[in-house]
């Protein structure tokens, strides 16, 4: 950090990461790794000294909105070796991936207790100097008991009748886990959907994988490079991403068809729960731009969401400079909705034109007023609790979700997922997004 003169007020140690993360958007907000480079001389972005401080005696907790669909949900965990493909990041093993199942269950059923938002190894690492809790939001390593923080789902309940349901992944934001969009995801499940959640190894903050390995994030070593190349990465990660997706879709058609041996690891009746006709796709930041490139390269996503994501790459190896990804560049012939927030630092809109004027389906654009890139994330629940409690200083809460009340965010952003996915994969038109609505008068359409 910057020494200041005396005159000079001190600067709030939160502060320099809430700059590299408006950095980070302003170069993408999709692949938030271009986002990543330090100016010349500066600290680099991860852990020691340019890290925010903790500033909390006592480790702040918090919670994550409950669902409000009518079923119960239940959740459990799969691990799946791609012994095809070497892992992207990690040339020297095969890939491994672990995803996660949220599905309608049937309430009282499955372990004791909820499932934790992480796994308590997953957390300490995600609140460490180098996890993604202090990288993407500014919190402070030490500051907040991630571990403590539950979600609504029982591990392993018992899969609720009722036949094949529709599908949807999700795909985190670059570095962030799995998990970070768990209260947006409990809510589709709530409604009847079996939702997939996948970990893109080596790129996410922290991957707990069988055994108590931990498999963290190389992209901040990466990025200390003097060579590091940003039109590599950003292609690689990209790469990743879908090849990961697509290999998921395999496993879960070999687990539809009693084909796959790891399907007696999941609960009973959750493979017959999996409808291979409807299958959507969701995402945030890059995981928004996964969502676009994996339903451009595969025919078997449906639908799809793309939450404040762009859809290019740099075309320098500082990160400056635009290409569009062909899911931009060539549109997509099937229904896709683009949520944006308002923060113009974003740089998502030049690829989002060029996708509408391109894509042949159904398309919608919709922004939310007063909002910053990770109001759609459990970001918006979350940081805003953790500041109550002194363990997030407010300025930051604002540079990363926004001034938007958090329920309004989280209400939104789960009505208008939800609209699109009943409409495009189990028929039921509420009209939410045929124009402007006055339950939500933040959610502006653009085209």
């Amino acid at each position: 950090m910057p020494t200041h003169e005396p005159r000079e007020p001190q600067e709030n140690p939160a502060r320099p990461a809430a700059r590299r993360r408006v950095r980070r958007a302003a170069v993408g907000a999709a692949l938030l790794l271009a986002a990543t480079v330090p100016a010349a001389g500066a600290v680099p972005a991860h852990g020691g000294g340019n890290a925010p401080a903790a500033v909390t005696a006592r480790p702040a907790r918090a919670e994550l909105p409950a669902p409000t669909g009518p079923y119960a949900v239940g959740t459990a965990a799969l691990h799946l070796t791609d012994r095809s493909r070497r892992d992207p990041w990690r040339p020297d093993r095969v890939r491994e991936l672990m995803v996660s199942f949220w599905y309608p269950a049937v309430g009282g059923t499955g372990g004791d207790g909820v499932a934790p938002h992480m796994e308590p190894g997953a957390a300490a690492h995600f609140g460490s100097a180098d996890g993604m809790g202090a990288q993407n939001y500014g919190v402070p390593p030490g500051s907040t008991d991630w571990a403590a923080t539950r979600s609504h789902a029982r591990p392993r309940a018992r899969v609720l009748p009722g036949g094949a349901r529709p599908v949807v992944l999700y795909s985190s934001g670059l570095g962030d886990p799995r998990t970070w969009n768990t209260g947006l995801v409990e809510e589709l499940a709530s409604r009847g959907y079996v939702v997939v959640t996948l970990d893109h190894t080596y790129e996410a903050s922290e991957v707990l994988l069988p055994g108590g390995r931990l498999a963290t994030s190389v992209l901040p070593g990466l990025m200390d490079r003097p060579d590091r190349d940003i039109r590599v990465l950003t292609r690689t990660a990209m790469k990743a991403r879908v090849d990961d997706t697509r290999f998921v879709l395999d496993r879960l058609d070999e687990l539809r068809k009693g084909r796959s041996k790891v399907a007696r690891s999941l609960p009973r009746g959750l493979t017959d729960a999996l409808d291979p006709k409807r299958i959507g796709m969701a995402g945030q930041s890059s995981g928004g731009f996964t969502a676009a490139q994996a339903m451009h390269d595969d025919p078997r996503i449906a639908a799809g969401i793309n939450m404040d994501g762009q859809m290019h790459f740099p075309t320098t190896a500082d990160g400056q400079g635009t290409a569009l990804g062909t899911a931009a560049r060539d549109g997509l012939d099937r229904p896709f909705l683009l949520i944006g927030s308002s923060a113009e630092v974003a740089n998502n809109r030049p690829s989002w034109e060029a996708f509408a004027r391109n894509t042949r389906g159904w398309h919608r654009q919709v922004t939310l007023r007063n909002t910053a890139h990770s109001a759609f994330t459990d970001a918006a629940p979350l940081l805003p609790q953790l500041a109550r409690q002194g363990a997030v200083p407010e300025d930051v809460v604002r540079d990363t979700i926004g001034t938007l009340p958090p329920d309004r965010a989280v209400a939104a952003t789960r009505a208008y997922v939800t609209s699109f996915f009943d409409h495009w994969l189990r028929g039921r038109d509420d009209h939410l997004l045929d124009g402007p609505s006055a339950r939500f008068p933040e959610a502006v359409r653009v085209r």
